[in-house]
């Protein structure tokens, strides 16, 4: 990336926080070496704690090592990949740390997942062994992946045994609903308890260039990709991360962990940053305003990372200063922060609330307002240490455009992938020959070097930080016998940034329902994907050669939003 073209240098350099180095070295490591680092500092430290119970960085250090060994028995090491299909909790934290330190990949999977959702995965990544908890349905879907895919063996993580033991003997006798049970004699199928059983071994280490993880994404088009993440891109991530907070103390923090570590945001802002600095990480297994409250309230975290949802719900479920007071850092990430739950939520608290960017193909965080220094309401901030920012012309993603016009933001740094597994035509598409990496979003760079996003090449729809892909929906939609057109694109969402919006066209004569066509979306798609509005049309808009434009639809729904239409009509129930 070459800033001397355009005059415009490192403009960032000028506004950069105090006592941050953008310019500082970063390390060419690895995951298990930034972790068993951490064990060596911090070995009494507390590491985590969950709903009350706590471990250990030594303790810890030692179920990795036991974990590592169960999985290397059951076959696992350098070229395999297991999937990690876990709620927040020790499982997952000890089982991700394991995985690596065999040398294999850790491929993430939502656990809200449907049975197709996780096949489609599960199948293109050639996942071998996956983890699940004993919850019902999440232990179903993933029983029901057997025999037919990749996936030959899987360790069930009883939720309870990780509980504090009176929270489990509770859970056991009144949530007994909840548990799902293995079939008799399946050997394909062991426990948890059965995985740490035997005494740890030495493995290879593995190297900082081989992939550490496969994080499934959108991309810019299509249906989801896995991004390879090396070892060297998410080391780099995470000494990004924890070098943007200088005023922070190792050893001393807490960070509350509610946001989901199968989303690469959690998984290096949250989980990374704070093994890498000893911080006690207090787990929350799914976000409820009650119990995240309650929480805040018990434990005291000091670094609290959030998404504008987040934000949202706990203000209506009435947050008060005192329950901040403890809060020293606040990034809010995954979707665009609105100006109103900043002002709102820093008015409670005692506490900034700074917006930061990235994606998942950069491990992910690229820009943040600095924690210490000037903050920039509605801009996306400054590059981290290491990262290069440019803006690129919308028509030619090699020229780049000077300072104060729209461009197309364009990233480079150690943090960025190493490419799509197994889709070098789509590798190609986003890295580009001088190895800088297009976003697909549209942004302007200021004399400062804050950026501000104004627009998204790409298509996707960015749900409460999720993305959501409209191909898949549109897929699924096509399989009613009565759908013969189909289109899905974003409508503004007070709550979730943006939601699905869905309209359809029928064949004549049919009596098909916009209740049915929910009814059969929600058979194969997860919660976060399913259209929050569909409508079923008589025609659909095209283009003048005959394909199906998303443009009016698009600005229907915001001239909807413009006039504050409560209820559109048709909305799905």
């Amino acid at each position: 990336m070459d800033y001397a073209s355009n005059g415009n240098g490192m403009p960032w350099l000028r506004a950069y926080p105090p006592g941050v180095d953008w310019a500082m070295a970063l390390p060419q490591t690895t995951l298990p070496a930034l972790f068993d680092a951490a064990v060596a500092r911090f070995g009494n430290r507390p590491c985590l704690e969950f709903l009350g119970r706590r471990w250990s960085y030594a303790e810890v250090g030692a179920l990795v090592g036991h974990a590592a060994a169960g999985l290397h028995r059951l076959g696992i090491g350098p070229g395999s990949r297991v999937g990690l299909c876990l709620p927040n909790g020790p499982h997952y934290v000890i089982a991700f740390f394991a995985v690596l330190r065999t040398g294999a990949t850790v491929v993430n999977c939502n656990p809200l997942y449907t049975e197709e959702e996780l096949t489609r995965i599960v199948c293109d990544a050639g996942v071998e062994v996956m983890l699940a908890p004993d919850l019902r349905p999440i232990e179903a879907r993933v029983l029901g992946l057997l025999g037919t895919t990749p996936l030959r063996h899987i360790v069930i993580c009883p939720f309870a045994e990780v509980m504090p033991w009176l929270k489990g003997l509770a859970f056991r006798l009144l949530k007994r609903g909840m548990i799902d049970h293995a079939p008799d004699g399946e050997t394909r199928v062991s426990t948890w308890r059965a995985l740490l059983a035997g005494p740890a071994v030495a493995l290879p280490p593995p190297q900082p260039g081989d992939i550490a993880v496969l994080q499934y994404t959108g991309g810019t088009t299509g249906l989801p990709k896995a991004a390879m993440l090396t070892h060297a891109n998410l080391a780099a991530n995470t000494r990004q991360v924890t070098a943007w907070s200088p005023h922070l103390v190792p050893g001393a923090e807490r960070m509350l962990a509610v946001l989901p570590f199968f989303h690469v945001f959690a998984l290096t802002a949250c989980l990374l940053a704070a093994i890498a600095e000893g911080s006690e990480v207090i787990l929350l297994p799914r976000f409820e305003a009650g119990p995240l409250l309650a929480t805040l309230r018990r434990t005291r975290p000091t670094i609290f990372n959030v998404v504008p949802t987040l934000l949202k719900a706990l203000m209506d479920a009435g947050i008060t200063r005192a329950d901040l007071v403890s809060i020293k850092v606040c990034i809010s990430g995954g979707a665009p922060l609105p100006a109103e739950i900043q002002t709102r939520f820093e008015a409670i608290g005692a506490c900034r609330v700074v917006e930061g960017y990235g994606l998942t193909e950069a491990s992910p965080v690229c820009l943040c307002n600095p924690l210490v220094g000037e903050t920039r309401p509605g801009t996306i901030g400054l590059p981290l240490p290491g990262v290069r920012v440019e803006l690129r012309a919308l028509d030619d993603p090699m020229r780049p455009v000077p300072l104060g016009e729209r461009g197309e933001v364009c990233v480079a740094g150690p943090n960025v992938m190493a490419g799509y597994w197994n889709r070098p035509a789509e590798t190609a598409e986003v890295l580009l020959p001088d190895g800088v990496l297009r976003t697909g979003d549209v942004g302007v760079m200021d004399d400062a070097g804050y950026v501000t996003l104004v627009d998204r090449i790409k298509d996707l729809i960015i749900c409460s930080g999720y993305k959501v892909f409209p191909r898949m929906i549109e897929e699924a939609l096509y399989k009613h016998p009565d759908v013969v057109a189909a289109t899905v694109v974003g409508m503004p969402d007070a709550y979730r940034g943006e939601s699905p919006a869905a309209f359809v066209e029928l064949r004549p004569g049919s009596t098909a329902t916009v209740e049915a066509l929910h009814a059969m979306l929600a058979e194969a798609l997860s919660p976060i994907t399913l259209p929050k509005l569909i409508e079923i049309r008589p025609h659909l808009p095209r283009t003048a050669v005959g394909k199906l434009s998303k443009t009016e639809l698009r600005a229907e729904l915001k001239a909807r939003q413009a006039v504050q239409d409560p209820n559109p009509a048709g909305a799905a129930p």
